[in-house]
């Protein structure tokens, strides 16, 4: 899983403190080699197009910024602040998310392969069109985001809030759902077969909606609100 990889020690080229301007971080993505970025003031700027291979971005404000097209590999993102930043066909190929709040985001056309979210804040995010392989999302809140034909293929997805998302023709064959939430989601033509959903909350099943969920592995408590639906008691 992405997640094994370990937090990076680059402290030796740390920027503590800072208000940075795309100038500035123009002359240090030309080095070739990843900086750590603490603490910094990044609302707004444009980032655009940079290469930002393995950077670290720790402790930032990023609201607004622009990562449009921008190289982003084996980057981290570690508590930040991020609401309506534009990561736009970015390259986030084994990125790292955490204890980050990037609500309203824009990840259209973006690699997210291998990539992972671990205890983030994606509310009204846009991952429409994005290339997913091996994506780990854990105790990560999805609300009303926008995820059409997300692959969520045999993933373990732990503590994930989907619930008003758009999951149009989502991929959720042979995943495993424990304590997640799908209550009020867009489930139109996605794919079930395989998966255990006896550890999400399905918001209160109806015989309409549970044919959504065709080939899927549920409870009994849920099995017995779909009888409910029908009139039927389970003694």
């Amino acid at each position: 899983m992405a997640m094994h990889n370990l937090f990076p020690d680059i402290s030796d080229r740390c920027i503590n403190g800072a208000s940075l301007s795309r100038a500035e971080l123009t002359k240090l993505a030309a080095k070739s080699q990843p900086y750590k970025i603490y603490d910094c003031n990044l609302e707004n700027i444009d980032l655009s197009n940079l290469n930002l291979t393995g950077w670290v971005f720790e402790n930032c404000q990023l609201k607004q910024a622009d990562f449009t097209s921008a190289l982003l590999e084996q980057c981290w993102f570690k508590n930040c602040r991020g609401a309506y930043a534009n990561f736009t066909a970015a390259f986030l190929l084994e990125a790292h998310f955490v204890d980050s709040d990037f609500n309203n985001t824009n990840f259209v056309g973006a690699m997210l392969s291998e990539a992972s979210f671990n205890g983030c804040k994606l509310t009204g995010a846009d991952l429409t069109r994005v290339k997913t392989t091996g994506t780990f999302i854990k105790d990560t809140t999805l609300s009303a985001a926008r995820l059409p034909r997300f692959s969520f293929r045999k993933a373990e997805l732990e503590n994930v809030d989907f619930s008003f998302a758009d999951l149009f023709e989502c991929d959720f064959r042979e995943a495993d759902f424990d304590n997640c939430r799908l209550s009020e989601a867009n489930l139109v033509d996605a794919k079930f077969d395989g998966a255990d959903l006896r550890g999400a909350d399905l918001g209160g099943l109806r015989l309409n909606d549970a044919r959504r969920f065709k080939g899927a592995i549920i409870s009994k408590s849920q099995a017995s609100e779909i009888l409910a639906e029908m009139g039927l008691k389970v003694l």
